[in-house]
């Protein structure tokens, strides 16, 4: 299974997804703070994919999405925070 991860947004909020079939399996939500950060709220994963890896995928997908656009994460989700600590090398981002 190819695990693409998409981004959808509007003006004030978005999520990070992945979705086969029509199905959301995984979403990390986040909310635009000013023009300078988003804040990762939650992130899901569906029960069929846990333990593969999909949450840290999102995570990543976060890092370069903020990168690419100048801005920062507040990681207010549990999950996405702890991933963020766990990689020195997104630091830069947080």
């Amino acid at each position: 299974m190819d695990l693409q991860v998409q981004v959808k947004e509007t003006d004030s909020k978005g999520s990070f997804f992945v979705e086969s079939e029509g199905k959301l399996l995984a979403e990390m939500t986040f909310s635009k703070a000013g023009e300078d950060r988003i804040i990762i709220d939650h992130t899901e994963v569906d029960d069929s994919l846990r333990g593969k890896g999909v949450g840290v995928k999102l995570v990543a997908f976060a890092v370069d999405y903020v990168r690419n656009k100048g801005i920062k994460i507040l990681p207010l989700c549990p999950f996405a925070k702890a991933t963020l600590q766990r990689h020195p090398e997104w630091k830069d981002v947080w």
